[in-house]
């Protein structure tokens, strides 16, 4: 039998008659769970701190919320020993935030990283924090394709984008993008389903979108725009159960918690901690420990979250 991680506590804000038992659903049913099978991807949240105050941030980053401590390049480093030492064979570290160009340690943990033929994943919103990196960042082109950066550009229209990220938010993140596309940067794009228009409307939207700036992205492609679900915490989910993976023709392999987790400080922590998920940065049921090692376990898919993004939502943070 897989060890299996079973959180315990409940968060107040989760619905009071579901997500409550690790084994079993409302309905008596057992819960689907995920056994961690390989790390492929490494997520590092940065730190909370934010440039912007978006509207719906699964995060709730900001330029006042500190929850998740910025993490030093030393912390960074001693995850990337274990993954060295115990030869865990990940590909990808990616770094989140909040804004992680907010971070001063950035340019030294993406020397590591990269300096250890890694490949790096940046996530921003390509605003000024990213811009006032311009005279370090060019720099990491030495290492190749090894980086990418992701900007969130919510939609292909600037009315809906900073109806989400506030007035004056679309200007400088399209300049950001085209800086980064014409130094020469793997550049990626994360929009949302913020909209009724079907993926292909919105598809064919960023692909007039990106046509317009010059810029030689494929908004076909999946990987080059990734378009995640919309995560309306008020909306009511099923909870997902074993039969679930049968019914929707999905595996829990498919799912992020098989390959990936995610590293945090919590604001006072003496060091930081493994969590199962980038979803689910403040939910101590799905914190697994301090070491890579100790979160090879399964994890009960326990939270909305795991439902409407994840198996219903196809939802993945490091295509």
């Amino acid at each position: 039998m897989p060890d299996t991680h079973l959180p315990s506590a409940l968060p107040p804000a989760l619905p009071p008659a579901k997500f409550l038992d690790p084994l079993r659903t409302a309905a008596g049913d057992p819960r689907a769970q995920v056994q961690m099978r390989r790390l492929d991807t490494l997520w590092f949240n940065t730190g909370t701190l934010c440039n912007v105050t978006c509207g719906h941030c699964y995060i709730e980053s900001s330029p006042r919320n500190d929850r998740l401590a910025y993490l030093t390049a030393a912390e960074v480093a001693g995850f990337l020993d274990e993954i060295d030492r115990d030869r865990l064979g990940t590909r990808t570290i990616g770094f989140t935030g909040g804004e992680p160009f907010m971070n001063r340690d950035l340019r030294p943990m993406l020397e590591d990283v990269l300096g250890r033929g890694l490949d790096a994943l940046v996530l921003t919103n390509a605003m000024q924090p990213l811009l006032q990196a311009r005279t370090w960042l060019p720099a990491l082109l030495r290492f190749g394709g090894k980086l990418t950066i992701r900007v969130s550009l919510d939609h292909h229209s600037a009315a809906v984008h900073e109806a989400e990220r506030g007035a004056g938010t679309w200007a400088p993140t399209i300049a950001g993008l085209r800086w980064l596309a014409e130094t020469g940067f793997a550049v990626h794009v994360a929009g949302r389903r913020f909209t009724n228009e079907t993926e292909a409307a919105l598809r064919a939207g960023y692909g007039a979108l990106f046509a317009g700036l010059g810029l030689a992205l494929d908004a076909a492609d999946p990987v080059a725009l990734t378009i995640f679900p919309e995560m309306d915490a008020t909306a009511e989910v099923p909870e997902i159960t074993e039969a679930c993976w049968g019914i929707l023709g999905r595996t829990p392999d498919s799912v992020m918690c098989a390959s990936a987790r995610m590293v945090v400080k919590r604001k006072g922590a003496a060091r930081p901690a493994v969590l199962a998920c980038t979803l689910l940065p403040y939910d101590p049921r799905f914190e697994l420990g301090a070491s890579l090692g100790e979160s090879f376990v399964a994890v009960a898919l326990n939270h909305p979250h795991c439902a409407r993004f994840c198996v219903l939502g196809g939802g993945a943070c490091s295509r």
